[in-house]
């Protein structure tokens, strides 16, 4: 039996966390047990998640396997690309500038804003009536 060495990296936007394996050589992106095509809806979904593989050319030198948990859609699919980002550099060093150069190596920081005593939602207030 033979253990095929990966590339582990985590990546996370908002409420998703995606736990990302990066392989070297060709095969099947999957994704929740899924492959990549049957986990996204849309293609441009999927698209989206090479663009770490896309920017660096390296679309038929690696395969991954990401599991992804909480969020929605858009939050789960720039987690994985997150992930598969940190997992390229720690496969090649030089990937490094061309993935920041593409702002893909950066989290984003963005959270849902909490709501706050007294008022309806985070900003939105109780209506006010003059009469």
């Amino acid at each position: 039996m033979s253990v095929e060495k990966y590339h582990y990296a985590v990546g996370r936007r908002k409420t998703s966390t995606a736990q990302v394996r990066l392989y070297s050589g060709k095969g099947d992106n999957i994704v929740n047990g899924k492959k990549l095509e049957e986990f996204c809806a849309i293609a441009l979904d999927a698209k989206r998640i090479l663009t770490p593989l896309t920017v660096t050319n390296t679309e038929n030198d690696y395969h991954f396997n990401a599991d992804v948990k909480g969020g929605g859609t858009t939050g789960q699919i720039s987690a994985i690309k997150l992930g598969i980002a940190r997992a390229l550099v720690k496969s090649n060093e030089t990937y490094k500038p061309i993935l920041k150069e593409n702002d893909l190596m950066t989290r984003d920081p963005r959270m849902k804003e909490r709501k706050k005593p007294y008022t309806r939602g985070a900003r939105r207030g109780k209506q006010f009536s003059k009469r």
